[in-house]
């Protein structure tokens, strides 16, 4: 799940069972939702979150980021989506049923039962509700037109509007990769064809996607190239949003479109200032008979972006002036304390993830290439101290080491270490001698890039610790969160000096079961664009080669044993350093109510959760 276009998460504790996904907490603080006074909904009030820098992107299509789908719960909806559910650590009820898409705008979760997929698993039907309006004047239904509509942009030339994850995509629908291959040779030359709002428009417009269609305004028909038991996975997620009409006036992902949005969801975007505040007040064209997901209790919600300092965010959610949070992991220092107190507002929630893990810029030319170079990156392999970054996040109870790109309760997992480490601690000895082998003798200095929040600041500290003690400097490049992941992603300009050479990144599954795709797929497969989210541009044909086989195995363990060997294949290249699996311990104000994490979101719903004083 991914972070713009990543989907970079908070922090916690997590061991998931690799058959069900089932889940156990860290703590008896962790297993149960908030208690309170009072079970009856609450209607009314305002919700406040705060953030360090908030939503990445507004637009739907290249957001890919936790901060981003927190909030586009509330003002966009998909066919599919996944419900809140309450974990409990007696049972995988949580598990089960928040990681199974269930149908949003559609009638129904196509099957081949109910003849919503035939043609041998290539055709999928979709059947949209009648009543789901766009907050237009006058309320307009939303059709089949406005599905399609976000197809076709999610290969436009704007800067950084590029879809998040274009491969799930390209590699199952029918025409998409040749849509988007015309469409990226059409603006090629700025001169010939600039890209403004007019001319991309035009294009889309005047373009189709063979493999999508529309028989009648509430039918939605997609053909894909072969079966693919995954797909409806990918239809749950944010980028398949309705797209409305009126945003072919705006450039993608720009200022004009972020301040124009239009909602089909219970809330709509009344005010948007980047990097200092959003305000979300109730849609009323939105209709709750319409919408089984989300009860929108609140009547407003407001994000207070720039607090950068994790306590503070903690201290004004203790002093109720805040009440959720938005981009910013739980400070580490406090969790010790926060276990220990009871305090039925603090959970550590169960979870799957690889976060945080060093990505190398394969192709940066500093330090000689240094990053090109598959001893230097063993050498941070072996010189990695996890004990010490594990600690900056707040110990063991927050998450386990893991040495593999494949965490545990996915596909393909399986528990090896290529680089044995003294039980997590590090290896200098080993890390010195691979440096020399690679041509450093006397060490190296590079470029480390991370988002500049209090959490993420400690981890580096440790890590730049870490490697001094075997000659690797690290010199910090701090960002904030709402531009690391698009310059970290920005693969056109990353192959230039001082871009960056090591990233502390993260990254949860899309979705959970039959997931290979959206670990070893979405990070690993070559795609060395603007969005990606192969940071590094890494490209290896045997890899890609287990990737198209895992994708086409008609059984779970096959696939499993083609992912698993694609892991082994990128630890041998040394493409990233696992560092931890976390879950995500929260903390909500004492007067909210249902506060439920949302596991494909990555953070809590806040279209379900009351005021007690609303």
């Amino acid at each position: 799940m991914i972070s713009a276009p990543n989907r970079y998460v908070a922090l916690g504790v997590a061991v998931l069972a690799a058959a069900g996904l089932a889940a156990c907490s860290s703590s008896s603080s962790s297993s149960t939702p908030a208690a309170s006074s009072s079970n009856k909904p609450v209607y009314g009030g305002t919700l406040n979150v705060v953030a360090a820098a908030g939503p990445d992107h507004i637009d739907t299509v290249p957001a890919y980021y936790t901060a981003d789908y927190e909030f586009e719960r509330a003002y966009a909806r998909q066919l599919l989506q996944y419900p809140a559910e309450p974990y409990s650590s007696t049972s995988d009820m949580g598990w089960t049923a928040d990681t199974t898409p269930v149908a949003d705008i559609a009638t129904e979760v196509p099957t081949v039962a109910n003849g919503g997929i035939t043609n041998g698993g290539t055709t999928y039907t979709f059947h949209i509700k009648q009543g789901v309006d766009w907050n237009t004047t006058p309320p307009r239904q939303v059709t089949a037109d406005d599905f399609i509509r976000e197809f076709k942009a999610f290969c436009n030339p704007a800067p950084g509007g590029f879809v998040g994850n274009i491969t799930y995509f390209a590699s199952t629908i029918a025409g998409m990769n040749s849509y988007c291959n015309a469409e990226q040779a059409y603006f090629a030359n700025a001169k010939t064809h600039p890209g403004t709002a007019a001319n991309i428009a035009g294009f889309q417009n005047s373009n189709n996607i063979t493999g999508l269609s529309a028989p009648n305004p509430l039918t939605l028909q997609i053909n894909l190239m072969a079966p693919a038991s995954d797909f409806i996975y990918m239809m749950a997620m944010p980028f398949t949003s309705a797209r409305p009409v009126e945003y072919d006036a705006y450039v993608p992902n720009s200022l004009q479109l972020d301040q124009h949005t239009i909602s089909d969801g219970p809330y709509q975007i009344s005010s948007y200032i980047p990097g200092k505040s959003m305000t979300l007040v109730r849609n009323p064209a939105w209709k709750a008979s319409t919408d089984p997901l989300r009860k929108a209790y609140v009547d407003k919600i407001v994000l207070t972006m720039g607090v950068t300092s994790a306590q503070t965010q903690l201290s004004d959610m203790q002093a109720g002036t805040e009440d959720v949070t938005n981009d910013t992991p739980l400070n580490p220092a406090s969790l010790p304390a926060l276990e220990t107190s009871g305090n039925p507002n603090f959970k550590i929630w169960p979870w799957s993830s690889t976060q945080p893990y060093i990505v190398f810029n394969l192709r940066s030319p500093d330090a000689n290439a240094a990053m090109g170079k598959v001893l230097v990156r063993q050498a941070v392999e072996y010189g990695l101290d996890k004990v010490a970054v594990q600690k900056a996040y707040g110990g063991p109870p927050v998450g386990p080491i893991i040495n593999t790109v494949i965490p545990p309760g996915n596909a393909g997992y399986q528990n090896t270490n290529l680089y044995p480490d003294d039980n997590g601690q590090g290896n200098v000895a080993m890390c010195k001698s691979d440096l020399a082998k690679a041509g450093y003798p006397n060490g190296v200095t590079l470029l480390y890039m991370y988002p500049n929040d209090s959490t993420n600041t400690r981890a580096f500290e440790a890590i730049q610790a870490s490697l001094s003690q075997c000659g690797i400097t690290l010199t910090s490049k701090p960002e904030p969160g709402s531009s690391f992941f698009v310059d970290a992603g920005n693969s056109p300009v990353n192959n230039k000096p001082n871009q960056w050479d090591m990233a502390q990144v993260a990254w949860i599954p899309d979705w959970f079961g039959n997931n290979g795709r959206t670990m070893i797929q979405a990070l690993f497969a070559p795609r060395c664009t603007v969005n990606t989210n192969n940071y590094g541009c890494y490209n290896n044909p045997a890899v890609n080669t287990l990737i198209s086989q895992a994708e086409a195995a008609t059984t779970l363990s096959a696939a499993a044993a083609d992912w698993h060997q694609a892991d082994v294949d990128i630890m041998k290249d040394a493409a990233i350093v696992p560092i931890l699996d976390q879950g995500f311990p929260n903390f909500s104000s004492a007067r909210t109510r249902n506060v439920v994490f949302t596991p494909n979101i990555g953070e809590v719903d806040i279209t379900n959760l009351w005021l007690a004083n609303g």
